[in-house]
Formats: C-alpha cells, sequence, structure tokens
C-alpha cells in the first residue's frame, strides 16, 4: 500500500489555530474599549465577520477606477452589503459628502453598527502634491519628510481618508523597476529614517485625532527585489538578504507606529508573500513584534491562482487567511468563502476572531468607535485642502529635493536680472500633465505649475525666455528639432527639459533601458551641437543611464517629479534663491545593462582596484562596475572641504561608543548646506560585507567662510549583519571608517573592535 502524497499547503500550515497572538496590546485600551470588542465579535455572524475582513473599492465617492477591474464596483450593490453584514474598509474614494453617506449606512442601518475605515492611497500628497517618495529622500532629509507626510494627512483626513497606503519601505536596488518612485532609494539606512519619519508625519502625535491618518506600510516583503525590475515578477533571495536589505525599513516603521501593513504581490523563494505563513505570522508578529492588521494587495489574494499556488478562489482565500492576511482587499473572496471554510473545518473560527479583533483594535484606535464620523468634515475640506501653507511647502519641498549633478564652469547659478536670451527646449518645457508623476490621481491641476512659468514669474525680462518643446516624450514633432535649433542659435543660454513622462514610472512601469527616450536624445544632440551653454533639467522617477550630449552638459540637475510647485521650485534653484543641497538616493549607472545597481555592493575576489589592470577583474566589456552619478552625490553653488577626522578610540569597547568628528569649511562665496555621510566597511568578517554602508548623515548650513563641526557616533549594534542561522550578530575587528559627502572618496580612518572583555 502506497502512502498518499503529502499536501505541501497542509505542511505549511500545519496546525495554525494556536499559532496567531493577540494583535494590539489590552493595555493600549480601556477596560470598556477591551469589552466592547469581544461583546461584538461574541455577536458578529461569520458573514458580518467575512464583511469586516473585506476592503472595498469606494464606489460612494468613487476617484480612482480599480484596476484590474474585479469586484464590487456598484453603489447599490456595496450599500446592501454594509447594510447586511459591514464592511471593514472601502479605498479611493475622497469627500466628506460620499464619505457620511456610506458611513450613515454602517453606523446607523446595520445592526452592529461598526464605522467603516476610509483609506486611500496617498503617497505624496492628496490634492497638493508633493516631490514623489524618491525625489523627497533626496533631501536626506527625514523632518522634511515628516512634514510633508504631516500636510498630506491634514488634507486627506479633511477629505474623509483615515488610512494611507503609504509609505513605500522597499529598498529597490534595480533601476528598471517603476516602483523606485515610490520609496527612499537604494539604501537600508536611508530607508528606515524615512519609513519612520512619513509614519510619524502621517499618523501624528495621537492617532485618535481627526487629523490622523493612519499609515500602512507596503510591500511587505522584499517587492524592491522582483527579478530583473519586473512588476509583480517573483523573488529569489537569501534570508540573509531579507533580513538585512528589506526588512529594516519595515521594523523602522512600525517602531514608529504603524498599526496597518500592506502584503506584496510577489512571491519569495516560491511561496507568495499573501500565503506565507512564516513571513505574515512568525516573522512579522513573533520576531518582528506587529500588532496591526495586513491587508493584501489589489486582489494579491485571488492571484494566488494565477501563481500556482492556490487550486481556485476558495482555496486562495483559505491559504491567505491562514498565513495572516487579515483583510482582503477587493477581489471579494473573503465575502464569499469565508462562512463556508469555517463551517466546513477548513479555517477554525478562532482564526477569523482573531483576524476580526485585529481589525476592530485598529479601528478603537482610530477613534472611530468613539466618532464615527471623525475626519468627515465639509467645513475642514475647506481650511486645510490646497491651503497656502502646503502650496509653500511643495515649493520648498520641490527645492530641496533638486540634486545639482553637474555645474561647469560655475554656469548655475543663472542672473535673474540679466537680459541674456534663455532658450527652454524639451517636451516638458511648458508642460503641465507630466510635473505631478506617478500616484497623484487625487492632485488639484488647477495648482500645477510648468517650468516656463516658474522661470518667468522670476525673471526680471520675462520676454527674454523662448519656448520650443523639439520633441514629444517618445516620438519627435514634425520640424519639432529644426525649430529647436534655431532657437538655440539665437539664445544665449540653453535649458534642455527632458526625461520622462508620469506614466513611464510607477506601478506597471518596468523599463529595460532606462535612458532618455529616443526622439528626445535625437533633440538633445542637435541642439547640443549649436554650441551654446547647456544646462540639463532631468524629470524622472528612477536613476538614469546618460548618453551623448545629456551626459556631456556642462550643468545637470536631477528635478524628479517635484509636485504641484515644480516651476517654482526649479526656477528657485536655478536662479539662486535656493542653493541645492540634495544628494542622490540611487547611483546613476553608465548603462541600462549595470543594473541592478548599489553603491553598498560586495568587491568580489577579483575587484577593479584603481590604477591597475582590469583584465579579468569584475567589470562589463564597455565599463568597470562604478557609477556615472554616485550614491550621496550632489553638488551646491558654495564648495565645502573636510579635513581633520578623529576617532575618540582606535579600539572600541564591546559596550562602548564610538565618538567620530570631522572639521567642516565653507569655501565658497555664499551661504549653503552640505550632507555629511558617515560610511563603514566591516574589513574581515565571517560572511562577506559591501565595500561601504552608510551609518550615519548630518546636515551642515554654514554662511560662506565660516566653519563647522560634524559629529557621529557608533555602537556594537551599528556594526552588526545577519550571520549564521539567521542571527543578527557583530564580530570583532578591523572596520574601516569614511567621513565624506558621496559615498565615494572621503576622509578615511579605521578602528578596531574588541571582544566581550578584550581591553
Amino acid at each position: 500500500m502506497t502512502s498518499p502524497p503529502l499536501d505541501r499547503r497542509a505542511l505549511l500550515i500545519g496546525s495554525l489555530a494556536g499559532a496567531f497572538t493577540l494583535s494590539l496590546p489590552r493595555a493600549a485600551f480601556s477596560q470598556n474599549e477591551v469589552k466592547r470588542i469581544d461583546a461584538l465579535i461574541a455577536k458578529m455572524t461569520i458573514e458580518e465577520k467575512a464583511g469586516q475582513m473585506s476592503c472595498l473599492a469606494d464606489s460612494f465617492r468613487p476617484f480612482n477606477p480599480p484596476n484590474p477591474k474585479t469586484g464590487v464596483q456598484d453603489k447599490r450593490r456595496l450599500g446592501e452589503i454594509i447594510r447586511k453584514t459591514g464592511v471593514g474598509s472601502l479605498f479611493n474614494g475622497i469627500g466628506a459628502k460620499g464619505a457620511r453617506e456610506a458611513q450613515d449606512i454602517a453606523v446607523r442601518q446595520n445592526r452592529l453598527g461598526i464605522p467603516i475605515l476610509f483609506a486611500g492611497d496617498v503617497i505624496h500628497g492628496l490634492r497638493t502634491i508633493f516631490p514623489v517618495p524618491l525625489a523627497e529622500a533626496a533631501s536626506f532629509d527625514p523632518t522634511l519628510a515628516e512634514r510633508t507626510a504631516r500636510a498630506a494627512a491634514l488634507e486627506a483626513t479633511a477629505a474623509g481618508i483615515h488610512l494611507t497606503y503609504a509609505p513605500v519601505v522597499d529598498v529597490a536596488r534595480d533601476q528598471r523597476w517603476g516602483r523606485v518612485v515610490e520609496g527612499a532609494g537604494e539604501d537600508v539606512y536611508l530607508g528606515k529614517l524615512f519609513a519612520a519619519a512619513r509614519v510619524k508625519g502621517l499618523q501624528g502625535r495621537n492617532t485618535r485625532r481627526a487629523d490622523s491618518l493612519l499609515a500602512s506600510p507596503k510591500h511587505f516583503a522584499a517587492y524592491g527585489a522582483v527579478l530583473a525590475g519586473l512588476d509583480y515578477n517573483n523573488v529569489d533571495i537569501s534570508d540573509e538578504t531579507l533580513r538585512e536589505t528589506h526588512l529594516p525599513p519595515f521594523q523602522a516603521a512600525i517602531d514608529a507606529g504603524a498599526l496597518a501593513l500592506m502584503s506584496s504581490f510577489n512571491e519569495i523563494n516560491g511561496v507568495p508573500a499573501t500565503a506565507d505563513h512564516a513571513l505574515m505570522t512568525d516573522l512579522l508578529r513573533g520576531e518582528m513584534g506587529f500588532r496591526g492588521f495586513v491587508c493584501s494587495d489589489f486582489s494579491a489574494d485571488q492571484e494566488l491562482v494565477a501563481h500556482g499556488f492556490a487550486e481556485d478562489d476558495r482555496d486562495a482565500a483559505r491559504l491567505a487567511i491562514l498565513a495572516g492576511v487579515d483583510m482582503s482587499m477587493q477581489s471579494g473572496i473573503y465575502l464569499r468563502y469565508i462562512p463556508e471554510l469555517v463551517e466546513s473545518g477548513a479555517i477554525p473560527m478562532s482564526t477569523i476572531d482573531v483576524a476580526v479583533r485585529r481589525i476592530l483594535y485598529v479601528k478603537t484606535a482610530a477613534g472611530l468607535f468613539d466618532d464615527p464620523y471623525r475626519s468627515i468634515d465639509e467645513k475642514a475640506e475647506a481650511i486645510h485642502i490646497s491651503s497656502p501653507d502646503k502650496i509653500a511647502l511643495s515649493r520648498e519641498a520641490g527645492a530641496r529635493s533638486i540634486v545639482l549633478l553637474r555645474n561647469e564652469g560655475d554656469l548655475l547659478p543663472l542672473s535673474a536680472d540679466s537680459q541674456k536670451r534663455i532658450a527652454l527646449i524639451g517636451p516638458f518645457a511648458d508642460d503641465k500633465d507630466n510635473i505631478l508623476g506617478p500616484w497623484s490621481f487625487y492632485g488639484d491641476v488647477k495648482l500645477n505649475v510648468d517650468i516656463a512659468t516658474g522661470l518667468r514669474a522670476r525673471m526680471a525680462y520675462p520676454s527674454q525666455l523662448t519656448v520650443e518643446r523639439g520633441s514629444g516624450i517618445e516620438a519627435p514633432i514634425r520640424d519639432g528639432i529644426a525649430r529647436a535649433v534655431e532657437a538655440a542659435k539665437e539664445a544665449h543660454i540653453v535649458i534642455l527639459a527632458l526625461g520622462e513622462g508620469a506614466d513611464m514610472s510607477g506601478e506597471a512601469e518596468s523599463r529595460t533601458e532606462i535612458g532618455i527616450p529616443p526622439a528626445q536624445q535625437a533633440l538633445a544632440d542637435a541642439v547640443a551641437a549649436v554650441g551654446r551653454p547647456t544646462i540639463v533639467l532631468l524629470r524622472h522617477g528612477r536613476a538614469l543611464a546618460l548618453q551623448g550630449a545629456i551626459s556631456a552638459a556642462p550643468a545637470i540637475l536631477a528635478t524628479w517629479f517635484l509636485g504641484s510647485q515644480t516651476g517654482h521650485a526649479i526656477a528657485d534653484v536655478l536662479f539662486g534663491f535656493v542653493n541645492p543641497s540634495a544628494k542622490l538616493p540611487v547611483s546613476f549607472p553608465w548603462e541600462s545593462g549595470q543594473e541592478p545597481f548599489f553603491y553598498d555592493r560586495k568587491s568580489t575576489g577579483r575587484p577593479v582596484v584603481e590604477n591597475a589592470s582590469t583584465e579579468y577583474r569584475t567589470r562589463f566589456r564597455t565599463t568597470d562596475n562604478t557609477a556615472l552619478f554616485p550614491f550621496g552625490h550632489g553638488l551646491g553653488y558654495s564648495d565645502f572641504q573636510l579635513s581633520g577626522l578623529k576617532l575618540s578610540t582606535e579600539k572600541l569597547g564591546w559596550d562602548e561608543t564610538l565618538e567620530i568628528e570631522a572639521a567642516i569649511r565653507n569655501t565658497g562665496k555664499v551661504a549653503g548646506a552640505e550632507v555629511v555621510q558617515l560610511y563603514i566597511r566591516d574589513r574581515i568578517a565571517s560572511r562577506t560585507r559591501p565595500i561601504r554602508e552608510l551609518k550615519g548623515v548630518h546636515r551642515v548650513e554654514l554662511a560662506a567662510g565660516d566653519k563647522g563641526k560634524v559629529r557621529f557616533t557608533l555602537k556594537r549594534a551599528d556594526l552588526m549583519f545577519v550571520g549564521s542561522d539567521s542571527k543578527w550578530i557583530a564580530e570583532p575587528g578591523l572596520f574601516d571608517i569614511w567621513v565624506s559627502r558621496s559615498s565615494i572618496g572621503g576622509l578615511a580612518g579605521s578602528f578596531r573592535l574588541m571582544a566581550p572583555g578584550a581591553v
């Protein structure tokens, strides 16, 4: 008699009824609140529990139609669901009036009266749009991100939203991936800083306040590691890399108080995240201490069937619930199958109760049971949305996000009082349709300021500006290049506004080539041949591989997608009203084929050594493995000099603190700011370590000629890495250290971490 084949799903989920822990600690709530949740769960039917575990598109105030089109998308039908079973959350609708209509049904016509949690994709602003997250990360200033997140929260909560599916905390190391634009770039340390800052800014000091917007970090986990940078693709990754690179920003967000989290589309090592109990329960809740609820990404639970992991929709719902996904987004399969799954014994009722408890506790933490109409106030809409202070912040954040990549011969800043003729050329010269970037569908386009408008507003002689688009974003314009060349010949200075359209970055916008589209490249090459001093303004949501005249331009600025006040922000920097201080959060490669490329890579056994032969070394035939513009690079209109590196000790005790100090001087002619960076390398370790790792940033503002000090500290915890058995460890030994202005060069030193008890 042969044994029956092993059911790998059964092996995966095992006996899970006792594996789930209580979500939020009871101590976070009053005794009456705990009793209220217990009483509600005791009264709920299984259909009502399934309703709380479902998130559906907001048909009462539809703004961003679901894509792909699946699930409930009808107001009448949705109203009946809310009335009969209730619903946990509605998403991507805005406006107090529609929210009130839906909430009335939930609290007045449903027998339990459980309020709806309204959610939406507020990624970098609601009506007032701020720079895309990648651009804002270039500021290297998490306090700026906290401020813009707070402003976005004020607008979103005024429009009847309680939760946003943000921040994106995916570490992205392949610039072909379209969703690089949504995160903080390629570095773990920077990702942690911005993850925590954005959660704090969104949620504010008290999640029960009407202006608190609950954060839902995403995408858990390792979505930024999809193979070939192809969206929704698979992830094949070691446990060490998962823990060292992709989990720390999530941990930072959780530690900052995030109460919701979104599962990712991708699989990890053969198991889709939405069905991965080891990931969603053992690791997330057991090791990382997450106490909120997990929502699937859009129909990611149903997509377990397409993955080849679930037999059908019913099986997909079963697997996702048992993995620890508490809420299903839009697919509707929890509504359809939970009652039967529990009745048949496929899922224990206790498992359902834990998921519902998590959701109800988060609603309690948001103050919805005390005030179901919290954040649904038409008067607040009029006060907070697109207010002058938020528009001013959009402009400030835009200017603070611009990276000056090159400035040969001090071509910049331009004089706003000059009568020199300027030719502004390129598809983004006076374009208002592509300034906001992806995930800005709520944005108020009336606030959009194009580059030409921004420049003219700053120029004493605005008639000296000539505008020619020259080409489309991806296609030539008839006689466009000829007109652009004539405009360049008549000008003293040429500004080329080139790059990506808003639909070339973001979800489902992976690119095999990350260069400037050929039509624009041809335009740039023809205009540059005229010989005028040329400034390139890049519009983009990822690092770019620059070629030809664009790469050779004497002045280049990374201007990303800067939001509502794009034109004014760019003009502020070009004319020197703002001295740029931003740094690259992603490495610009020489060629697209270098991707994935990131600064904290390993050396390999055959690294390229400076001033030595590259034969049989780690390089490509056409280029060595370096960056055109490295991570952390960024110039300003003043210059800075670092000197006098001092370490408090060369032998760091196991439980001691190393203090690092260096002098900095503004050697330029104008006041400016510099972001000084601290890097280390573990010289010898039981697992090979990166050539550099960022461990600190320090922003310094100095007047021309002034001197200052930068100080950093390091402890053993900062030197740890994931060793054997997936445990974080530190090892005694020699460490290199750099205090620098980018991930290349800088003041160099070294110290030794001593073993416990050593002197």
